[in-house]
């Protein structure tokens, strides 16, 4: 890259332990918001544009692996080795719903409509809570062949998308007969996948490979061997011709959707990488990492060191890792 043009990320600290997971809403009246998950057991919610602390939601006795909002951010879910997902307001930080598991929860995901939250983990059960219905027993459905790792919605939530932990390959779900009806192979197991904006690719990323498929058909569309092993990939979601990727080098990388060419590399994490997604307009990337912090880059850097380091020193990010304070009182 340009030394004119080097990528200055906003640093959002306030994490105490490694952030495993981010998760950006669609954009809101409000904006849009970027919630992480991270072993310290609270997430929290930003403002997704500048980084910005919102509040903190408390409450787990775990690490938190998995959260999420709803398409109107009204809403946040999250997935805890307490044995629990949680339901929250996402403007009051309180908490609406606990829905008690018997092991680990890795991951949850609301649906399109939001009705729905599907959650996954240890015990290898796929559960879908209706949230109209709080105290209604879940749907399960067929016994996932491991451990689940991820899951996403997909076809306007007729569909559920699914990896493990400990085997490789994507398992497709129809929702209505609990059946797995389809899986994408991999040689390694799939530790981030994404649906893209438009609802034509799944991003995966497996061992050091990022693999895009088309989400209708189901073929491998481009296949991508990286530096090193990769945890986690994220497709550009306006123009989608280009992604980035991070892992166990601490690098974040940005790479030509087309060719799989290397066109940007940043470096400042002091840890692997863990997850990394596109904000919702495209103009952005966050990244989170062991090293418990979350950076948000520009997609096209366009300002010099001096510039953007002015530019910082108009917001106010949260630096004092407190989460002692509820979101009522941010």
């Amino acid at each position: 890259m340009d030394k004119k043009k080097v990528a200055v990320p906003l640093v959002c600290h306030g994490h105490s332990r490694p952030v495993v997971d981010l998760f950006y809403s669609p954009i809101t009246p409000d904006g849009f918001f970027l919630i992480s998950a991270s072993k310290d057991s609270h997430p929290m919610l930003r403002n997704g544009e500048t980084g910005d602390w919102i509040g903190t939601f408390e409450g787990h006795k775990g690490a938190v692996w998995s959260s999420c909002l709803d398409n109107n951010a009204l809403r946040a879910a999250s997935a805890s080795a307490d044995f629990s997902a949680k339901l929250w307001d996402a403007l009051t930080g309180d908490v609406l719903h606990s829905f008690e598991h018997k092991h680990i929860v890795r991951a949850c995901a609301f649906s399109e409509d939001t009705k729905l939250l599907i959650t996954g983990g240890f015990e290898k059960i796929l559960r879908v809570f209706d949230l109209n219905r709080l105290d209604a027993p879940p749907t399960e459905a067929d016994k996932s062949p491991g451990s689940i790792r991820t899951l996403t919605w997909l076809h306007s939530d007729q569909t559920i998308l699914t990896s493990c932990t400990d085997i490789g390959g994507v398992r497709l779900w129809d929702v209505r007969s609990g059946k797995i009806v389809q899986t994408l192979e991999t040689k390694s197991p799939v530790t981030s996948a994404e649906v893209s904006q438009d609802g034509r690719y799944i991003t995966t990323a497996d061992g050091s490979s990022v693999k895009f498929w088309d989400a209708n058909h189901f073929g491998l569309v481009k296949s991508y061997d990286m530096p090193c092993n990769i945890e986690s990939a994220s497709l550009e979601p306006k123009s989608g011709e280009k992604f980035v990727a991070g892992g166990e080098d601490m690098w974040v990388r940005m790479f030509d959707f087309y060719t799989g060419e290397e066109i940007g590399c940043n470096k400042g994490h002091h840890g692997p990488v863990h997850c990394v997604r596109f904000s919702p307009t495209g103009e952005s990337y966050a990244s989170g990492s062991e090293d418990g912090t979350i950076r948000i880059w520009q997609t096209t850097p366009n300002h010099s060191v001096d510039e953007v380091a002015k530019k910082i020193e108009g917001f106010h990010i949260n630096k004092e890792g407190k989460t002692a304070d509820k979101l009522s009182d941010a």
